[in-house]
């Protein structure tokens, strides 16, 4: 899929370091490549499955028309675009909304480690579905207005 502007290579610079950095994954190195959310989900231990399976469940009933999907090897969301992304880890399960929800956001995020687009979680924490609702529902809405925005601009 080409990239569309600055901010799409921005998001795609910044999974791609995720993916770069964390090493430390619970799936063996020489695992085959998940082709779905389940199956990705499936190679975690069960406390992190069912951590990861409550954050799927949050995403997919705030945005039930959203497309699942396996990106940049790791569960993602579409909906008129990329919605959100997220990733099990080591020590924390990583919630990637893209950039603009980390500044809209940033007052309800303090307690959390985060980066341009990204949010780490604690593994050892709930995680906080209130805040990941209203990130996805924040994310949903800027994706239709970008693509109004594109039709308009069509016409």
């Amino acid at each position: 899929m080409p990239l569309k502007d600055g901010k799409d290579q921005k998001v795609h610079e910044e999974v791609q370091s995720y993916i770069t950095l964390n090493k430390t994954l619970f799936m063996q190195a020489n695992s085959k490549v998940a082709r779905n959310i389940d199956e990705y989900i499936e190679r975690f231990p069960a406390n992190v499955q069912a951590t990861l399976q409550k954050l799927r469940a949050a995403i997919k009933k705030t945005a039930p028309a959203a497309d699942e999907t396996i990106s940049y090897q790791m569960p993602a969301f579409k909906y008129h675009g990329m919605l959100v992304y997220f990733a099990g880890y080591k020590n924390h399960i990583g919630f990637y909304p893209t950039s603009s929800p980390m500044k809209v956001f940033k007052d309800r995020l303090t307690n959390y480690k985060t980066s341009k687009g990204a949010i780490q979680f604690p593994i050892d924490q709930a995680i906080p579905l209130t805040l990941v609702k209203d990130i996805v529902k924040f994310r949903i809405k800027e994706n239709l207005e970008k693509e109004n925005a594109k039709l308009k601009k069509k016409k």
